[in-house]
């Protein structure tokens, strides 16, 4: 085993660059799988009936004094885009919340209950998915961390490297998999959720490309340590080629 004061400012800054971009992707993923923000988009809403004194473009004036004029009645009968109003929605893993006719706030539902029985077991096991890829992301960050404070040998230095490599890899293969897995279900669900649900327009969201901006970190950082790994393997054989050589020419040539 041979043992080192501390490593090269070039490995340290390979390490520090690792330990950076597994850092963001923890970050970035919990914030995205916390959000309700993967998808965003609008509803139509059937406008409902103005009551009291309420007047507006949100609902429909029907309960008023000229209620017999045949006016106001083939107004709610016709079909069209007046009788309904746009809303905004926005969904995530968790749940789903939508803005509330004609007062503040929203209104939020479990999106596991929104998808169809066929499909809860996908999205379950994208659930778990992303569970286990924050979980593997956290291993591999803590133990970066412990390889650019653990400075004993070179050997145990390089065990602690390929480990974090691996764990950082298959995090990244798991939360590819649970984002591929989460998009299939939100495609059926929207298709085929229910009627009360369905939205008119969507697109994915902030929390989504988060998500694949947090995978993306990932697969860097697994790069960035494993080709610190192979950089070390190749110094550490030269260096140990080159004590080989320089003791060969000491048994060849003994000083005198």
């Amino acid at each position: 085993r041979m043992p080192v004061s501390a490593p090269s400012p070039d490995r340290r800054q390979r390490a520090s660059a690792a330990f950076s971009l597994s850092f963001l992707s923890l970050v970035f993923s919990i914030t995205a799988f916390s959000s309700s923000y993967w998808c965003e988009g609008t509803r139509k809403v059937a406008k409902p009936f103005c009551t009291g004194q309420s007047k507006g473009d949100d609902c429909i004036r029907f309960n008023s004094p000229d209620a017999n004029n045949s006016n106001a009645v083939q107004y709610i009968w016709e079909t069209g885009d007046d009788k309904f109003v746009e809303r905004k929605f926005h969904a995530g893993i968790w749940y789903s919340c939508e803005e509330i006719v004609n007062e503040e706030g929203e209104k939020c539902r479990s999106f596991i209950s929104l998808t169809a029985a066929a499909d809860r077991g996908v999205l379950w096991l994208s659930i778990v998915a992303e569970l286990l890829y924050i979980i593997l992301l956290l291993t591999g960050a803590i133990l970066m961390s412990v390889e650019m404070c653990y400075y004993s040998t070179v050997i145990d230095g390089l065990k602690i490297n390929a480990f974090s490599a691996v764990v950082t890899v298959l995090a990244g293969l798991l939360g590819m998999v649970a984002h591929m897995m989460y998009t299939t279900v939100f495609q059926i669900t929207v298709n085929l959720g229910p009627e009360d649900w369905r939205p008119h327009t969507w697109d994915y969201g902030w929390s989504y490309c988060l998500a694949w901006a947090s995978f993306a970190c990932c697969m860097a950082a697994a790069v960035t340590t494993i080709n610190k790994y192979t950089k070390t393997i190749l110094e550490f054989k030269h260096k140990r080629k080159m004590l080989e050589r320089s003791l060969k020419i000491k048994y060849k040539f003994p000083d005198r």
